[in-house]
């Protein structure tokens, strides 16, 4: 159990030809062993590691039923906690950022450091038997991946950030993404879906053509998608093509970026990191996405937007026509994962097919299959079967 992330990705899969069942995407008890199989042991981005430069600097994240706080100490060095006090469970910072010197339990004043020592206990003498180094705040694992960081609430022997976008290191390294700087601050979301539909209809190239007519235009027929085993990437070439207002001034305003190659002065990239986030690159900026579950048929879209320093007139319009054309693909994209999140309860639905050229769905549905095998059932099983005892690997 403690590996069971190990060869997911490459696993052999039975059912590559059909996708997911409709039931995964409204059951409640699949959720849960979501949850805790998929998600829990997965990396989920916090901030640039920018934005906590100096000590006491914290984001939080909250999903899943935890919130997280990650925290520069005064060694520089940053780490990540559970935002609970080891007294009586009390939240220990609220909102999406602060700075703390120290951490303060708004409850009855217990104390920690930013390293996660616990150094002040009020009426420390009603404590007889405590043990400060055995109450300091629970640790969580934390990766700083070019200059993001990354958490993580179990190491179930999945693979690193790092290791999981590896097959792409060389092309990225020219963004210089470690010398990034929020633009953008943290905004949130709700949509009224299974946090899956999202990251289904992120790599989803079959719909751009027909439902996305921007894209379409900016793209024309070079619209590509592959996956790698924990990566999947989707990539779009701008043309010459006349398009709307907005798409035209991104054209032709675009500066030159001096710092990418030739190849990618025009080019979108479009990278969806297991299992729930991505992140989309372009020459003018960067936007990252995460679609964390609130419930079964509810999902928070958790965003963000990083790019280099640039007080150039011609980016800071590009900059902003970008948002503008994004803005309609997102609107576009929420009609269709509502309209299916609302297909996938129709007992009508059970499994559709995939074509071959759908690879990325194919691989999404390939691990959590290997992850919980129920996923292969056309209908939910008898409730209860995810607290049944598992096969050992």
């Amino acid at each position: 159990m403690a590996h069971r992330f190990a060869g997911v990705a490459a696993t052999i899969d039975a059912d590559d030809n059909v996708s997911l069942p409709g039931w995964l995407y409204t059951d409640a008890e699949f959720l849960d062993a979501e949850i805790e199989r998929v998600l829990r042991p997965s990396w989920q981005i916090v901030c640039h590691e920018s934005d906590i430069a100096a000590p006491g600097d914290y984001h939080t994240l909250d999903y899943v039923g935890e919130s997280v706080i990650a925290i520069r100490g005064t060694d520089g060095q940053v780490r990540a906690f559970a935002n609970v006090c080891r007294h009586r469970a009390m939240r220990l910072v609220e909102g999406p950022t602060g700075c703390a010197k120290k951490l303060v339990c708004p409850y009855h004043a217990w104390t920690y450091e930013a390293d996660g020592r616990l150094s002040g206990v009020p009426f420390r003498a009603d404590y007889p038997g405590l043990d400060p180094a055995q109450h300091g705040l629970a640790p969580v694992d934390v990766e700083i991946w070019r200059g993001f960081v990354f958490v993580r609430l179990v190491d179930n022997g999945g693979p690193t950030v790092a290791q999981m976008m590896a097959p792409y290191d060389d092309e990225i390294a020219p963004y210089r993404f470690e010398e990034m700087r929020t633009i953008s601050p943290v905004r949130t979301r709700r949509r009224p879906v299974n946090w899956k539909n999202v990251g289904d209809n992120y790599s989803d190239g079959l719909h751009i053509p027909v439902a996305h007519p921007g894209l379409t235009r900016l793209f024309g027929r070079s619209y590509a998608i592959e996956a790698q085993p924990w990566v999947d990437r989707m990539s779009g070439e701008l043309t010459d093509r006349p398009g709307n207002f907005w798409e035209d001034v991104y054209r032709k305003h675009l500066p030159r970026a001096a710092h990418l190659p030739e190849a990618n002065q025009r080019l979108w990239l479009y990278y969806k990191l297991w299992p729930n986030q991505a992140f989309d690159l372009y020459a003018d900026q960067i936007d990252f996405m995460q679609w964390l579950p609130v419930s079964p048929t509810e999902c928070v879209l958790r965003e963000m937007a990083f790019a280099l320093p640039d007080d150039r007139r011609e980016m800071k319009l590009v900059r902003y026509a970008n948002w503008r054309i994004n803005r309609m693909v997102n609107a576009e994209d929420t009609w269709l994962i509502t309209r299916v999140q609302q297909g996938m309860a129709s007992r009508s639905y059970t499994m559709g097919p995939l074509g071959e050229s759908e690879v990325c769905l194919r691989s999404f549905a390939r691990k959590i299959r290997a992850l919980i095998p129920e996923a292969r059932l056309p209908t939910p099983p008898a409730p209860g079967w995810s607290r049944r005892p598992r096969a050992v690997d």
